[in-house]
């Protein structure tokens, strides 16, 4: 499986992979229509109280992609969510954040990298 990343607010460059948003909030100003989406997970984004301690600070990042590994190690809805990318040859997660290397998006594919890599 080939995982992509995309923020939502650019124009859709893949319309050929399953198109996921993984932000626990819809992104403002961005129509359902538009958004040209096949699911929106967001019990695996980020808890509420960790989304609002990070607060897209860079300095904090390191910690927040440490405490982000741990709740999807203890999320319940990991699996699931696991379990509905397989049968997909490329996934595209789609996320709000302005900062592409430092969200959430970056930390979930990693995540779902080493976990399919350790299949």
């Amino acid at each position: 499986m080939q995982i992509k990343l995309e923020r939502i607010y650019t124009k859709p460059a893949d319309h050929t992979g399953y198109r996921i948003l993984v932000d626990r909030l819809w992104p403002r100003g961005i129509s359902k229509v538009n958004a040209a989406l096949d699911d929106w997970n967001k019990e695996i984004a980020p808890s509420s109280d960790l989304r609002k301690w990070f607060n897209h600070d860079v300095a904090k990042y390191p910690e927040f992609r440490q405490r982000y590994l741990a709740e999807l190690a203890t999320n319940p809805a990991t699996t699931a969510f696991l379990n509905s990318l397989q049968p997909h040859a490329t996934v595209i997660f789609l996320f709000g954040a302005k900062d592409e290397q430092h969200n959430q998006a970056v930390v979930l594919k990693e995540y779902v990298e080493q976990k399919n890599n350790a299949n």
